[in-house]
């Protein structure tokens, strides 16, 4: 039985968690659950799971819905703040975190878990992308595993099963293409929010449909799947694949190409993740290849002339160091600004390429520690928070 603590439980993927351990309450222990702010969909967890403890980041939620659970009579421990994220990922109790938070956010508790010798089921992408250099070798010295959740990177690893490393070509990673793919730059400069927001074929968060539209996504899996798979940002390739029933695929040395599909789904990579090394229940619908949606597949090449953060992800994983945490912090800048009706779609891009720019004599020659990564993504979100106001000329 593994024992779960669920970083981001109200989010998309912390909802979907909590439905495979719903679903299997003899296979796992719901001990622990955070959020940011939204305690009403807390607080229904915690009456359906009642764990052990629970962290709020706001404070005054934290009080406000310890209130609450004093007067049901509920007694789940409430921590607060990123101390309260530590402890949660932490606890004695727990085996296996959950790290589903959104954003860099995510990278300290899921540090901290590692050190404590926790297994980490990861959907956070950013957490390898800014930490993949600290984080990857801290999971082998500890001797803990490293189980991705996120979909193109569960399929990359169900390919590999049974495969010897030195045998991998290339990594081909798929992608839907997003709300905007078939348009030209002069096209993009009059989307809207809502245009962005309106994804294809997959329902997430907020922050992940934007970055799928401006495909800063597929920028981020590269190098995630560079850390995770010890190989080149040079060897993988982004397909878009708009049916989004390939996951992704992998090309061995011989020249074969293995492939995982199944339909647009985020529960069935998390129960591959939960089970391992076993295989769960089928818990989703049964994948017929003879369906509409599933018996017409077609691929393309991505266009980084148009999207070309993809671009500077290639660019900022070959150099590694500090670089994709400078391109993730006004990333994240970036898309915020964006959501709330501050910028154009296209100054995202223009936002991630000046800071990144800016930034670089900076970062050139600093040693990569889990407090220089914190603080260069302070000083990168200050820059980009800066450039957005106007008060930096690019």
């Amino acid at each position: 039985m593994r024992k779960l603590s669920i970083l981001g439980s109200t989010g998309s993927i912390g909802r979907q968690t909590l439905e495979v351990a719903r679903k299997a309450p003899e296979d796992f222990t719901v001990e622990a659950l955070t959020c940011d702010s939204d305690i009403e969909t807390l607080y229904e967890q915690i009456v359906e799971f009642r764990p052990r403890v629970c962290s709020v980041v706001r404070e005054d939620k934290a009080k406000e819905l310890s209130g609450r659970l004093k007067s049901a009579g509920i007694d789940t421990e409430v921590l607060s703040g990123r101390e309260g994220n530590i402890t949660v990922a932490t606890l004695d109790s727990i085996d296996t975190i959950v790290g589903a938070i959104v954003g860099f956010a995510g990278l300290e508790p899921v540090y901290h878990a590692v050190l404590k010798g926790k297994d980490i089921a990861l959907a956070n992408k950013e957490t390898l992308v800014a930490g993949g250099d600290i984080i990857m070798p801290l999971i082998r010295e500890k001797g803990v595993m490293m189980l991705p959740i996120d979909s193109e990177h569960s399929a990359i690893w169900q390919c590999l099963k049974g495969e010897k490393r030195e045998d991998l070509d290339r990594i081909l990673i798929t992608a839907s293409g997003g709300p905007f793919r078939g348009m030209s730059r002069q096209q993009l400069e009059s989307v809207t929010v809502q245009d962005a927001l309106h994804h294809p074929t997959w329902n997430m968060g907020g922050k992940i449909t934007i970055d799928s539209a401006t495909m800063m996504n597929k920028g981020l899996e590269i190098i995630e799947a560079h850390h995770l798979y010890g190989i080149e940002c040079s060897r993988i390739d982004v397909v878009v694949h708009p049916q989004s029933v390939i996951h992704s695929m992998i090309r061995l040395k011989d020249g074969s190409v293995l492939a995982q599909m199944g339909k647009p789904s985020m529960v069935l990579p998390i129960e591959v993740a939960l089970y391992y090394p076993d295989r769960g229940p089928s818990i989703v619908k049964e994948f017929d290849p003879f369906e509409a949606a599933t018996s017409n597949l077609t691929f393309e090449a991505c266009d980084t002339e148009v999207f070309r953060l993809v671009k500077l992800a290639y660019e900022t994983g070959d150099k590694g160091g500090l670089y994709p945490t400078v391109m993730n912090a006004a990333n994240e800048s970036a898309v915020r600004a964006y959501l709330d009706g501050k910028i154009k779609f296209l100054d995202i891009e223009r936002t991630v390429f000046e800071t990144v720019e800016k930034m670089d004599p900076d970062i050139k020659n600093m040693n990569l520690t889990i407090e220089t990564i914190a603080q260069t993504d302070k000083d990168a979100r200050i820059y980009a928070d800066e450039l957005i106001a106007g008060k930096i000329k690019s």
